[in-house]
C-alpha cells in the first residue's frame, strides 16, 4: 500500500483546501474549508466502498463554515489531464445549498442560496504543482458563475493537501484506463454564427482577389489589342422644334431628384417654357454663337444639345447628320462647361494627360498620348505653362494660372479625345478682351481646320466686336424663343430693319453689332417672333447661307424623331443616319475598370504628396490627443473607478474617431464638382473613383492617425500589457475608422446638400454615443428604444474593446465602506453596461457587416440615383411630353401670332380642351388622354406604367390625326387672345412714347 500525497488521482483520493477570498472573508469572517472527492476508478481502490465513494469519473464536493457544512457539489462525466498542472474537467454541475446555514438564509443580508444552487454546467479543478517549503498546493474551482464573480481563474483555493491510498501496482500499471495520460489540449470552440461570419469574410477575400485577376486579364487584353487610329466623323448638329418645359410649381427634395407638381384648380399643371420651338442647323467647319440676354435659355439650349440630363420635359429632335463616317455611326460630343473645374494640385500637362489616358482607348500607346498632349497645348498656346500647377480660383488653395489659360485647359479636356462637335456655355465669361479674343481664336481654327473640320457651337454672354466677327452663324434669343437664325456680321441687322421697321431701334454706325443685338432681345416687340407656319421653320430664310433641315415638317411625329434614328439627305442626296443626341447616357468608358483605378490612385497620391495641409493636421491632431488621452488617464488602476476610468478612455477613443471622420464628408463634398463633371464625360465608372478616394482617404486620414492615437494612449493608460489584446484592440478601431469613413462616404453622395450631410453625420455620432453602453446601461433601455442599439457601431466597438480588455483576466481590487472586493472586470462590466463576456468575434463580425452594408450602400446610391434620375426624365417624357406635344400642335395649327408671355399659353389651352369633348371631332381622345395623364402619378407596378405608355401613344396618334379639325375649334378663342395682348403691347408704347407713367 502506499499512500498517494500528490494532486494526481490513480483512483479515488480526497483533497482539502481552504476557501481564501477577500469579498468572502468581508462577508462571513469564519473560516470556510472545501472538501473534494474525486473518483477516477473505484475498482483500483483497495476497499471499494470504504477507500472510495462515487462512480468512475465523478466528483463530489462539500464547503464546510465554522465546521458546519454549508453546501454541496457533485459533477461526473470527468476527465483527469495533467501535464505541468493536474486539472479535473466534469460535465453536469449540481449544487444544493443546506437551508438555514450561514450560506444559506441563515443570514438574511447575505442569502446565497440562488447564486450557490445556480451553479451548473462545466467544472474544472485545477489544481498545481506542491510547494515543498508548505507542503501544499494551490488550486481553483473553475465554473462560470465563479468565473464572472472572481477572474477567469475562478475561486482559488490555497492550503490544499491531498490523500489517497493506492496499491503499488496501480502506480506501476499507470491506474485506471480513464485515467487520460495523454496530453491533450484546450480549445477554446468558436460559436457556428462566428464561423459562418468567418466563412462569409474568407469568401469576400475570394471574390475580390478573382475581380482583381479578372481585371488584370481584361486590362492586358485591351492593351494588347494593336493600335488603331480612333478617327474623326465630319458631322453637322440639327435641332428642330426644340422646346424646353420644366413645372413652375415643383419642389425638389434632400436628393434633389425627385418632384412634386402643384396643380391648379382646373387640372392644369403650371409649366414654364424655357425653350418654345427653336431650329436651327451647324455644319461642320462653321461656328454659332447663341446671344441673348440673362434669362433667355442659352445654357439649356446648349446643355440639350449636349445630350445632359435634364430634370424637365423636352420635345423636339437634336439629329447629327454625318457627311463622312470613316466606319463610325454615332458622333463623340465635346461640351465645356460653364465653370473652370479643374484639380488644382495638377500641372496643366498632368491634368491633360490624365484625360488622355482615360478618354483615348486603351491600346493607345501612352507615348502616343503624351505627343498628342504635347501637340494639344501647343494648340492652344499654353505650352509654355505646362509645368505650372493650376491653382486655385476660390483662394482656398495657391493661385496657379490665369483664367484665361484656365478656360482653355478645359477646352483642352475636350479636345483631347478629338470630338466630332464642340459645344460651350459661355467660354469667354468673366475674361477680359485679350483673354476671350485668345479663346475665340483657338476656337476659330478648330472650327475652321482644313482636314477635320468641326461644327462649335457657343453660348456668348456679351462678346466684343471683335469676337463677334469670328462667328459664322448668329442665334439670338429671347424669352426662349428664336428672334433671328442666320449668317453672322451684319446679316442680323439687315433683318431686323427689313422685319421690324419702326418696332426695333435703328442701328448706328459703327456701334458693336452684337451690343444692337443684345438690346433688341432684352424688351422684343411681339412682331419679331415667329408666327403661324413659320415657328418651325428657320427664321432667316432669306439668307442662302443658312440651310433648312431636310426633312423639317413642323407637323411631323415628334415622338417618333425622340424615340429613335431617322434618316436625312446629305449634300448630294444619298441618305445617311442621323443619330440621336445623347451618346453620354451609353456609359461606355474607353479604359478597363484596373486602368481608371490606377491612374485616379496616381492623381489622388500627387494630390496627397502636394497639399499635405489635411494629412499634417490628422497626423499632429491624433499625436497630441493620444498624449492629452494618455495622460487623462494615466496609469488607471484596477478599482472600481479605476475600470470605469478605463471603459471611459475607450469610449473617448471610439467617439474621436466618430467626429474626426467628418473630414471625410467634407472632402467628397469639396471634391463631388470635379467627379460631376468628369464622370458626365464618361472619365471613369462611379466605383473606382469611390475606392480611389477610399484608398487615400482611409490609409492617410484615417488608418495612420487612428494607430498613433491609440498606440499612445492604450500604452500611458495601462491597458492590458499584452501584445495580442493590443494588436485586438488596435484592429477594432481600425474597423470602425472604415466603418465612419464609409459611412459619410454614404451621406456625402446621398445628399447633394453639404450642410444637410454634416449635420447627419454630427446628429449619428451623438446617437452612436448614447446607445454605446458607457452613458446608459444596454439593458435597462426602455424596450420602445433599445432596439435602436443594435445598429449602433460605437455599441459593439465598445464591447469588443471592453470584453478584450477584461479578457486579460483583470481583476478589480478594491474596499467599499471597509469591505475589501476582489472580483472579476467582467462582472463589473456586465453589470455597469450591460456587455457580452463572449461577443468580441460577433462584435468583429458585425463591424464587417456595417463596412460591407456602407460600402455597397456607397457604390448603390451613386449609380441609382444616376439611374433613378434617367428613369425621372422618361417618366416625366412619358407623362409630360404628350401633354404639351398636343398643346404646340394645336396651337401651331391655329395660332397666328403669339404674345410675349408663353407662360400663360399652355394654361389657356388647357382650358380650351374642355369645349372639344362634346365636339365630336377629337374630344373623346383628348379627354381619354387627360384623364389618363392625371392617373398616372397613382400607378406603382411598371408593367402598368407600360401599359399607360402604350395607350397614351395611341391616343396621341388619333388626336394628331385630328388635329386640323381641332385647331379650326380653338382658332377664334386663342385668336381673340393674342389680339387682346397686341393690343395691350400697342398701348403701353404709346403711353411711353407720351412721357412717363
Amino acid at each position: 500500500m502506499v499512500c498517494n500525497t500528490a494532486p494526481r488521482v490513480w483512483a479515488a483520493g480526497q483533497m482539502s483546501c481552504q476557501v481564501i477570498n477577500p469579498t468572502l472573508q468581508a462577508l462571513f469572517a469564519g473560516q470556510s474549508t472545501l472538501n473534494i472527492e474525486r473518483t477516477l476508478d473505484p475498482n483500483l481502490s483497495p476497499a471499494p466502498g470504504k477507500t472510495s465513494f462515487g462512480a468512475s469519473g465523478s466528483v463530489f464536493a462539500q464547503l464546510f463554515y465554522d465546521g458546519v457544512e454549508q453546501f454541496y457539489c457533485q459533477a461526473n462525466s470527468c476527465v483527469q489531464n495533467f501535464q505541468n498542472n493536474t486539472n479535473w474537467k466534469c460535465q453536469n454541475l449540481q449544487c444544493t445549498c443546506r437551508p438555514g446555514t450561514t450560506f444559506c438564509g441563515g443570514i438574511p443580508a447575505s442569502n446565497l442560496t440562488g447564486a450557490i444552487n445556480g451553479l451548473a454546467g462545466t467544472l474544472e479543478i485545477d489544481c498545481g504543482a506542491i510547494d515543498p517549503s508548505r507542503g501544499t498546493a494551490t488550486c481553483y474551482f473553475v465554473q462560470s458563475t465563479l468565473q464572472s464573480l472572481f477572474g477567469s481563474s475562478g475561486l482559488g483555493l490555497d492550503g490544499c493537501s491531498f490523500g489517497e491510498c493506492v496499491r503499488q501496482s496501480v502506480i506501476d500499471t499507470g491506474g485506471g484506463s480513464s485515467t487520460g495520460t495523454e496530453e491533450t489540449t484546450e480549445s477554446n470552440t468558436l460559436s457556428g454564427g462566428v464561423i459562418a461570419g468567418l466563412v462569409v469574410v474568407g469568401v469576400l477575400v475570394l471574390l475580390a482577389l478573382s475581380l482583381l485577376a479578372f481585371g488584370f486579364w481584361r486590362q492586358r487584353a485591351a492593351r494588347r489589342n494593336g493600335y488603331h487610329d480612333i478617327g474623326k466623323a465630319r458631322v453637322s448638329v440639327s435641332w428642330n422644334n426644340l422646346s424646353y418645359t420644366v413645372p413652375s410649381g415643383s419642389k425638389r427634395s434632400a436628393l434633389g431628384l425627385f418632384r412634386n407638381r402643384k396643380k391648379d384648380g382646373s387640372g392644369a399643371s403650371e409649366d414654364k417654357a424655357i425653350l418654345d420651338n427653336i431650329t436651327g442647323t451647324v455644319r461642320a467647319g462653321q461656328m454659332m454663337a447663341i446671344l441673348g440676354p440673362s434669362g433667355a435659355g442659352k445654357t439649356t439650349l446648349v446643355e440639350i444639345l449636349a445630350g445632359k440630363s435634364k430634370i424637365g420635359v423636352t420635345a423636339g429632335s437634336v439629329t447629327f447628320p454625318l457627311q463622312s463616317s470613316e466606319g463610325r455611326t454615332s458622333p463623340r460630343i465635346g461640351f465645356v462647361p460653364q465653370q473652370d473645374i479643374l484639380p488644382a494640385t495638377l500641372t496643366v500637362f498632368e491634368t491633360l494627360l490624365f484625360a488622355a489616358r482615360l478618354r483615348l482607348p486603351e491600346n493607345v500607346p501612352d507615348t502616343e498620348k503624351h505627343q498628342r498632349v504635347l501637340d494639344l497645348l501647343q494648340k492652344l498656346g499654353i505650352d509654355h505653362i505646362k509645368d505650372t500647377r493650376i491653382g486655385d480660383v476660390t483662394g482656398g488653395k495657391a493661385r496657379g494660372i490665369s483664367g484665361g489659360e484656365m478656360r482653355r485647359v478645359t477646352i483642352g479636356l475636350e479636345l483631347i479625345s478629338e470630338p466630332d462637335v464642340l459645344l460651350l456655355d459661355e467660354p469667354t465669361s468673366g475674361l477680359d478682351s485679350v483673354s476671350a479674343a485668345r479663346i475665340a481664336n483657338v476656337l476659330h481654327a478648330i472650327a475652321h481646320d482644313p482636314v477635320n473640320p468641326v461644327p462649335v457651337i457657343a453660348s456668348i454672354h456679351q462678346p466684343s466686336s471683335l469676337l463677334y466677327q469670328k462667328f459664322d452663324l448668329i442665334l439670338l434669343l429671347s424669352h426662349g424663343r428664336a428672334l433671328y437664325s442666320g449668317p453672322g456680321g451684319f446679316e442680323p441687322v439687315h433683318h431686323f430693319k427689313r422685319t421690324g421697321d419702326g418696332t426695333v431701334p435703328e442701328y448706328q454706325e459703327g456701334y458693336n453689332v452684337a451690343e444692337y443685338l443684345l438690346d433688341v432681345a432684352s424688351d422684343p416687340p411681339v412682331s419679331l417672333f415667329p408666327m403661324g407656319e413659320h415657328t418651325s421653320s428657320t427664321i432667316a430664310v432669306a439668307s442662302s447661307a443658312t440651310e433648312k433641315v431636310p426633312g423639317s415638317d413642323p407637323h411631323a411625329s415628334h415622338v417618333r424623331e425622340s424615340l429613335g434614328e431617322k434618316q436625312g439627305a446629305n449634300e448630294n442626296g444619298t441618305m445617311v443616319p442621323e443619330v440621336t443626341a445623347k451618346p453620354q447616357t451609353n456609359s461606355v468608358y474607353a479604359t478597363t475598370f484596373l486602368t481608371q483605378l490606377q491612374y485616379l490612385c496616381g492623381r489622388e497620391w500627387k494630390t496627397l504628396k502636394r497639399d499635405k495641409t489635411l494629412f499634417l493636421t490628422h497626423v499632429l491632431t491624433s499625436a497630441v490627443l493620444g498624449v492629452f488621452c494618455g495622460g487623462l488617464y494615466f496609469d488607471t488602476g484596477i478599482t472600481i473607478s479605476g475600470f470605469q476610468s478605463r471603459v471611459g478612455c475607450l469610449f473617448f477613443l471610439g467617439a474621436l474617431i466618430a467626429f474626426s471622420s467628418l473630414s471625410a464628408l467634407y472632402n467628397m463634398v469639396e471634391i463631388r464638382p470635379l467627379f460631376l463633371r468628369e464622370r458626365s464625360s464618361s472619365y471613369y465608372s462611379p466605383t473606382a473613383w469611390l475606392l480611389s478616394r477610399f484608398f487615400f482617404d482611409m490609409i492617410p486620414l484615417r488608418l495612420i492617425p487612428t494607430i498613433i492615437v491609440s498606440t499612445i494612449t492604450y500604452w500611458m493608460a495601462g491597458l492590458a500589457p499584452d501584445a495580442a489584446r493590443f494588436f485586438k484592440f488596435l484592429f477594432i478601431l481600425i474597423l470602425y475608422s472604415l466603418g465612419m469613413t464609409l459611412f459619410n462616404f454614404l451621406l456625402g453622395t446621398l445628399f447633394q446638400n453639404g450642410g444637410i450631410a454634416i449635420l447627419l453625420s454630427a446628429l449619428s455620432a451623438l446617437y452612436q454615443m448614447t446607445f454605446a453602453g458607457f452613458f446608459v446601461n444596454l439593458s435597462n433601455i426602455p424596450p420602445v428604444l433599445r432596439w435602436l442599439q443594435w445598429i449602433c457601431p460605437l455599441k459593439y466597438t465598445l464591447e469588443a474593446l471592453s470584453v478584450n480588455e477584461v479578457g486579460s483576466g483583470l481583476m478589480i481590487e478594491d474596499t467599499l465602506q471597509g469591505v475589501p472586493v476582489s472580483v472579476s472586470a467582467a462582472l463589473i462590466m456586465q453589470l455597469l453596461f450591460g456587455f457580452g463576456l463572449n461577443n468580441y468575434y460577433r462584435d468583429v463580425l458585425v463591424l464587417f457587416g456595417f463596412i460591407a452594408g456602407f460600402g455597397v450602400g456607397v457604390i448603390g446610391v451613386v449609380w441609382f440615383l444616376q439611374c433613378l434620375a434617367d428613369e425621372e426624365l422618361v417618366n416625366r417624357g412619358g407623362v409630360a411630353f404628350l401633354r404639351m406635344e398636343l398643346r404646340a400642335r394645336l396651337c401651331d395649327k391655329c395660332c397666328t401670332a403669339r404674345r410675349q408671355d408663353w407662360d400663360y399659353l399652355p394654361k389657356k389651352v388647357d382650358k380650351a380642351l374642355k369645349p372639344l369633348v362634346p365636339s365630336g371631332m377629337c374630344g373623346h381622345d383628348v379627354e381619354t388622354a387627360l384623364a389618363l395623364h392625371d392617373q398616372y402619378d397613382k400607378l406603382q407596378d411598371p408593367a402598368e406604367k407600360g401599359v399607360w405608355l402604350k395607350n397614351q401613344t395611341e391616343i396621341w396618334e388619333n388626336i394628331v390625326k385630328h388635329s386640323d379639325a381641332c385647331g379650326r375649334f380653338l382658332e377664334a378663342e386663342i385668336k381673340r387672345e393674342q389680339e387682346r395682348v397686341i393690343s395691350l403691347q400697342n398701348k403701353r408704347r404709346a403711353q411711353e412714347a407720351e412721357g412717363p407713367w
